[in-house]
């Protein structure tokens, strides 16, 4: 077992100043944290990041189960925040099936005023169209509702849309990390998610 090591971004944005929330795409909307989506949040994490590198450096996330029992640790902690956790959904138009969902975010405390992103994912087939910078700044308002003043979250270093994404919102990179992950893979295989 080789050890590799993937480097993580932390970020931060000062929430004074927020832009408004502007129009979903038609089929769109955001749906707010409710105790009975938890399932469906797990389930919308797992297909958002099973293919990608953050499975590798965490591992829960490229798991069924991980996905479920990291919702339960996230939304049981005293620091979880329902106003800054959204589950974008997608539903065909004319269709009377229920909505699925596409995209999640949560967040929680991390200090006094200071608010933490977790997750914040998007399927791949609905990338491209606006849905996460519209979850990304409807968490943001919720933060900011609950009295928060400043935001975090870390990004793997080679995640190049996530980070032109918080970039582009005005998160500036506060400090360089180093995550390691224990990989069976081979080396080529562990460059790919460097």
């Amino acid at each position: 077992m080789a050890a590799t090591y993937f480097k993580r971004f932390r970020m931060e944005i000062d929430l004074r100043g927020l832009p408004d929330e502007g129009p979903l795409p038609e089929s769109y909307s955001l749906v707010p944290w409710d105790a009975l989506l938890l399932r469906e949040h797990a389930r919308v994490k797992w297909e958002c990041f099973r293919t990608e590198m953050d499975s590798v450096v965490f591992p829960c996330l490229g798991d069924k189960d991980g996905c479920i029992q990291l919702m339960r640790d996230i939304t049981q902690r005293s620091q979880f925040i329902p106003e800054a956790t959204w589950l974008a959904v997608y539903q065909s138009p004319g269709s009377r099936r229920t909505p699925l969902g596409i995209g999640t975010i949560q967040g929680m405390f991390s200090g006094p005023a200071i608010g933490s992103i977790q997750n914040l994912g998007l399927v791949p087939e609905h990338r491209g169209q606006g849905i996460g910078s519209a979850l990304l700044l409807r968490a943001l308002h919720g933060f900011w509702n609950v009295g928060c003043e400043r935001v975090h979250l870390e990004v793997t270093a080679s995640n190049t849309g996530a980070l032109r994404l918080y970039q582009q919102f005005g998160f500036q990179r506060v400090e360089t990390l180093y995550r390691i992950a224990n990989t069976v893979q081979s080396e080529d295989e562990a460059a790919t998610f460097r």
